[in-house]
C-alpha cells in the first residue's frame, strides 16, 4: 500500500495514517516508494511480513512529532545525514542494538548512539564537460576556488542540505576561516547565481553555460535512464575530487526505528534485513547508490563511473557542522 502525503501544518493532525495491525512493518519514507519497493519485495518474500510505506515529502519529523504515542509509523527512510539527526534531536527515533546491523554497517555510517543508519552513499562530485574540461583538471575541492575557474562553475543554492553538507565537509578540513575563503572562491567562479537542481547544472553544462558543476553521483543514473535528459548526462564526465588530506565527501540514505514504533519486533527485522549484502545491492541499484555493507558491490552501471576513495568523516561530526556551515554561506551571500 503507498500512500503519497505532503504535510502542512493544516493537515498534520488529519493526514491518512496507516493501519496498525499484528505482524506488519509501518515505514514513513522521504524516498519515493519506486525507489524502495523491490526492497519491499524482497522482504516480505522473505519474511512474509508485509510493509505498508507512507511517501513524506516534506514534513516528516513534524508528522511524528504531532502523532506521538498514537504514531503507527515504525521506521523513517530518509536521505541526508542532516535530516537523520534532525530526527534524533526532535527525540522521535530509538536506539537500535544489533549485532547484525552494527556488523553490516561500518561506524562512519551510523549514529554513535545507534539512533539511525546508514544503508547506501552518494558522492558529492564535479560533473565536468567532456569537451571543456579536460581528465585530471579537477582534482580537489579546494582546487574549485582556483580562479583559473571563473565564470565557469554551476551549482544549485548555497542553502540546499545538500551543499550545507559539502560546506560542513569544508569546516571539518579547512577550518571555519579557510571554509569561509574557499566559499568566496567558489562565489567569484560561477558562472551564474545558484539556482536549480543538480540536474539542472548538468542541462548547463551541455547547453553551454557553464564547464564544471557539483552534483550527486546518483543523478548520473537518474539521466542516463531518462530518455529526455541522457543526452545531458552524455555531455559530462564524473570526476571524483578530494579534500587534500582526505577522501572524496560522501552522504547517506539512512533509517531510524520511531520512538513509540508499535511493531518494534518486526521493524528491527526490517532493519536487520535492509542492511544485508543482498538487500543493500537491490537498494543501491534501485537508486543508483553505492551499499556500505561488506562485501556488497554496486551496480554495472554505477560502477562503470569509476573507484574513489570515501572521506574517512563520522557524518555526525558533518552534522554538528551544520549550523556554522549555513552562518557561512549566509555570511558570504552565496546566492546573491
Amino acid at each position: 500500500m503507498t500512500i503519497r502525503i505532503s504535510l502542512t501544518a493544516v493537515t498534520l493532525a488529519a493526514a491518512m495514517a496507516l493501519p496498525v495491525a499484528a505482524q506488519e512493518v509501518n515505514v514513513y519514507s522521504y524516498r519515493q516508494p519506486e525507489l524502495i519497493q523491490p526492497l519491499i519485495d524482497a522482504f516480505t518474500e522473505e519474511t512474509g511480513i508485509p510493509v505498508n510505506v507512507a511517501y513524506i515529502d516534506k514534513g516528516l519529523v513534524e508528522r511524528l512529532k504531532a502523532e506521538g504515542k498514537r504514531s503507527p509509523a515504525d521506521v523513517i527512510l530518509t536521505v541526508d545525514v542532516a535530516r537523520l539527526a534532525k530526527a534524533v534531536d526532535a527525540g522521535v527515533t530509538q536506539p537500535v542494538e544489533s549485532e547484525l546491523i552494527e556488523a553490516n554497517i561500518p561506524s562512519d555510517f551510523r549514529d554513535p548512539g545507534n539512533q539511525w543508519f546508514g544503508l547506501t552513499t552518494r558522492a558529492r562530485i564535479v560533473y565536468a564537460s567532456k569537451e571543456r574540461v579536460a581528465p585530471g583538471e579537477v582534482t580537489t575541492y579546494e582546487d574549485l576556488a582556483d580562479p583559473k575557474w571563473k565564470g565557469r562553475i554551476c551549482t544549485r543554492s548555497g542553502l540546499h542540505p545538500y551543499n550545507v553538507a559539502l560546506t560542513a565537509a569544508a569546516i571539518y578540513h579547512l577550518g571555519e576561516e579557510g571554509a569561509r575563503e574557499w566559499l568566496k572562491g567558489l562565489k567569484a567562479n560561477l558562472a551564474r547565481k545558484p539556482q536549480g537542481n543538480d540536474r539542472a547544472q548538468v542541462k548547463a553544462i551541455w547547453a553551454g553555460q557553464c564547464d564544471i558543476a557539483l552534483g550527486y553521483t546518483y543523478y548520473m543514473g537518474k539521466m542516463l535512464t531518462n530518455p529526455d535528459q541522457r543526452e545531458w548526462a552524455e555531455a559530462v564526465r564524473l570526476d571524483f575530487p578530494v579534500f587534500e588530506g582526505g577522501g572524496t565527501h560522501v552522504n547517506i540514505s539512512g533509517m531510524a526505528m520511531t520512538k513509540y514504533a508499535p511493531n518494534r519486533e518486526e521493524a528491527l527485522k526490517f532493519m536487520e534485513f535492509l542492511t544485508s549484502p543482498e538487500a543493500q545491492e537491490i537498494y543501491a541499484e534501485a537508486n543508483f547508490e553505492y551499499p556500505v555493507a561488506p562485501g556488497s558491490k554496486p551496480s554495472e552501471l554505477v560502477a562503470s563511473w569509476g573507484s574513489f576513495t570515501p572521506d574517512n568523516v563520522n557524518l555526525m561530526d558533518l552534522a554538528r557542522l551544520r549550523p556554522t556551515a549555513l552562518r557561512l554561506i549566509e555570511e558570504v551571500d552565496f546566492d546573491g
